[in-house]
C-alpha cells in the first residue's frame, strides 16, 4: 500500500482493498463527507465486523490489546478504504520504517480525520488464521510501544522488594525464634533476589534498546498541517 501511495500523484487519494469487498462507489460518500468536514481523511469503519464469531472476538480483542498496551488509539474495525488529501499523504509518507503497523501510523500522522460507517461485504472466507493474527498483533504493539519492557522492569523491581523484605524476615527468624534447615535462609535469600535484580536489569536494558529502536524508525519529530504567512491574511 505505502508503495502505491508514494507513486500516487492527485490531490486526493482514495485507497481501497482489491478484493471488491469494500466498493469503489464509497469514494462518492467519502469525498463528500471529506467536504462537508472539511477534514484531511475519511475513512471507512464496519458498524458489525464481518464472519463468524472467531473473526469477531479476535478482532475486539486485537484492538483492545492494541489500545491498552500503547498510546496510540486505533478505531475499532477500521477498513482499508481511506480518502486522503495531498498534505496528509504527504505527511503519512514521512515515516521511513520497514517493520510498521500501518493502522497506527494513520493515527500519529494526525490532521483532522473523520470515520464513515460502511458495510463490508464478504466474498471468501478470511486468510487470517489464528497464528497469523497473534503476529499482526505482536508486530502492531511492539511497533508502537514499550510498555512491555517496562512492565518487565517493574516486575523485577516488585519481586526484588517483597525478596528483600523476605529476606529480613527469614534472617530474623533464624536468629531469634525457629531453627531453619542449614541453608535455607541463604538459598532462599540469593534465588528471590537475584532472581528480582535479574529480572529488573533485564528491564532496564530492554527500555535502552526500545530507546534505540524508536530512533532507528526516524520517525519525524513533527508533522505541521499548514503553515500561515502574511501573505495568507
Amino acid at each position: 500500500m505505502l508503495t502505491g501511495l508514494s507513486h500516487a500523484k492527485g490531490d486526493q487519494v482514495f485507497l481501497i482493498d482489491s478484493d471488491l469487498e469494500e466498493e469503489p462507489e464509497w469514494l462518492l460518500e467519502f469525498e463528500r463527507q471529506l467536504e462537508r468536514d472539511s477534514c484531511d481523511v475519511v475513512y471507512g469503519v464496519q458498524s458489525k465486523r464481518k464472519g463468524g464469531w472467531f473473526e469477531r472476538i479476535s478482532g475486539w480483542l486485537f484492538y483492545k490489546i492494541f489500545n491498552v498496551l500503547t498510546d496510540t488509539k486505533v478505531p475499532a474495525n477500521m477498513v482499508t478504504a481511506r480518502l486522503m488529501t495531498r498534505r496528509y499523504l504527504d505527511a503519512l509518507l514521512l515515516h521511513g520504517e520497514r517493520a510498521l503497523s500501518i493502522g497506527g501510523l494513520y493515527v500519529i500522522t494526525g490532521f483532522q480525520q473523520s470515520p464513515v460507517t460502511v458495510q463490508k461485504h464478504s466474498r471468501s472466507e478470511s486468510t487470517y488464521s489464528f497464528g497469523h493474527k497473534m503476529a499482526v498483533m505482536i508486530d502492531s504493539v511492539t511497533s508502537f510501544s514499550n510498555k512491555p519492557l517496562i512492565g518487565i522492569f517493574y516486575i523485577g523491581f516488585v519481586i526484588l522488594m517483597v525478596a528483600g523484605v523476605n529476606v529480613v524476615y527469614l534472617v530474623f527468624n533464624w536468629a531469634l525464634y525457629a531453627s531453619v534447615p542449614s541453608g535455607y535462609t541463604s538459598v532462599m535469600a540469593s534465588i528471590w533476589l537475584l532472581g528480582g535484580l535479574i529480572i529488573m536489569l533485564i528491564g532496564i536494558v530492554g527500555i535502552y534498546l526500545s530507546k534505540v529502536f524508536t530512533e532507528s524508525k526516524q520517525r519525524p519529530i513533527s508533522i505541521v498541517r499548514q503553515i500561515y504567512s502574511k501573505s495568507d491574511l
